[in-house]
């Protein structure tokens, strides 16, 4: 199908810009997202089963587990500065120059990793370059998001946006898919394996991805929007104030739409890990399959949302998403509890595409239409990755706490309950902009 662009898809109705074959920018989009995530998703499985034992193994091991999950959330704290960073040098210099640099920064923090001595050989030098390495490839992530989104969104027809949007999604499952695939394999090594070198190969791996996603993103074109804003002389001087403090109320919807399904997908993938095989007692080969399925079964169900949203509408989808999060906070840990491996597998399957793909999938479309071009990067990135240090990073601590000091997950659920709440909110206060043309 031949696909051109609608002259409202930019700056003016009178005006139509420069048009690009979308599906080579959708592939550079998507291939840099999926290496980015499965260098960042890595960290999580690898703290769930073994870092504790790596690079914190003088503390006992409930709370050797905190510290690792500790290090773990520090990736995301560094996310917004990543995200202010990268986006504030997007929307000065450009979104190609910024993809291009979080690629590098991502790669190279997820491969040193890789290369890190343990606690037994270097001390507490051994965990402090751990956390070290963690905050480099937060501020990659950061700003590799928005980067990513801006590429599609700022070159697709108004009436696909949500689609091509979804398809720079797909790079979290299939990152998911790809880390913790890789994870499933090394994991059938011996336990003495997979401790002194096993763990390693996921992270080293990464350094071929790193290759083929800059052989691919190198060949990008700039954004249209981008160009034409350069060419008027219009190139916002301070894209943090503009993003935050004179569009404020879209800023805040951004963060409140992002926190209940990052909070949620942060659980399913770390947390669940963890607290199924430590607490029930269940193998970890389920627990990495359960989420490798869920996450295949996403690939699909993503860009399915996404299109729909270009029919039906984002908030739709939203609304959806939440509802379906409040109801089964409490059923999702009462079916992990029947210990019976389908029941697990169709749970955690039906949470991660009704809980977290229905709103998900539509992030990199919703959020850079919230903001004008002048300070979309900014904006949409900083919203994005401030909630994702917040829900993401906190959740699977805050919820390995509450299991400890109440003996059981009706905390957690209700902490699930309380974060899809906020987001409700934030969709009631949000504008649909399905069909309307970018702000500029």
């Amino acid at each position: 199908m031949s696909i051109t662009h609608d002259p409202a898809d930019t700056l003016s109705k009178d005006e139509a810009l420069p048009q690009h074959p979308m599906v080579p920018i959708v592939l550079a989009g998507s291939i840099g997202t999926i290496i980015e995530w499965y260098d960042f998703l890595i960290y999580g499985t690898a703290a769930a089963l073994i870092f504790n034992k790596l690079f914190f193994p003088s503390l006992d091991p409930l709370t050797g587990i905190l510290a690792a999950l500790g290090a773990y959330s520090v990736g995301f704290f560094a996310r917004p500065a990543g995200g202010v960073l990268f986006g504030y040098f997007g929307d000065r210099l450009g979104r190609k120059k910024m993809l291009m640099l979080t690629m590098f920064v991502m790669g190279l923090g997820t491969f040193s990793i890789g290369l890190l001595p343990t606690y037994e050989q270097i001390g507490i030098w051994a965990p402090i370059l751990l956390i070290t390495l963690r905050i480099v490839q937060g501020i990659g992530l950061g700003g590799e998001w928005g980067g990513a989104s801006l590429m599609v969104l700022e070159h697709a027809p108004t009436r696909y946006r949500g689609f091509y949007g979804s398809l720079v999604q797909i790079g979290f499952p299939l990152g998911l898919v790809i880390s913790s695939g890789a994870f499933a394999l090394v994991t059938l090594l011996s336990d003495a394996e997979f401790t002194s070198w096993g763990w390693r190969t996921p992270f080293l791996a990464s350094i071929v991805l790193l290759g083929l996603g800059w052989f691919v993103r190198a060949k990008l074109p700039e954004t249209p929007l981008f160009e034409r804003l350069k060419e008027r002389g219009e190139i916002a001087r301070n894209p943090f104030y503009e993003a935050v403090f004179k569009d404020t109320r879209n800023f805040l919807i951004a963060v409140g739409l992002k926190i209940s399904e990052v909070s949620w997908v942060y659980i399913l993938t770390v947390f669940v890990v963890l607290y199924a095989t430590t607490k029930l007692g269940l193998p970890r080969s389920l627990l990495l399959n359960s989420v490798v399925l869920a996450a295949c079964i996403e690939v699909i169900s993503i860009p399915l949302f996404g299109w729909l949203s270009d029919i039906v509408g984002r908030r739709a989808f939203y609304f959806a998403g939440t509802l379906f999060t409040i109801a089964f906070a409490f059923p999702l840990f009462w079916l992990l509890e029947t210990r019976e491996p389908v029941i697990i597998m169709l749970a955690v399957t039906a949470a991660l595409s009704f809980g977290h793909g229905t709103m998900f999938g539509l992030q990199s479309a919703y959020f850079p239409e919230l903001f004008g071009t002048r300070a979309r990067y900014t904006g949409a990135s900083f919203g994005f990755q401030l909630s994702a240090a917040i829900g993401g990073g906190l959740s699977p601590i805050i919820a390995a706490s509450l299991v400890t000091v109440l003996g059981g997950t009706s905390g957690v659920s209700i902490m699930l309950i309380g974060l899809a709440l906020v987001t409700l909110i934030a969709t009631l206060a949000a504008r649909e902009t399905k069909g309307a043309a970018l702000r500029q």
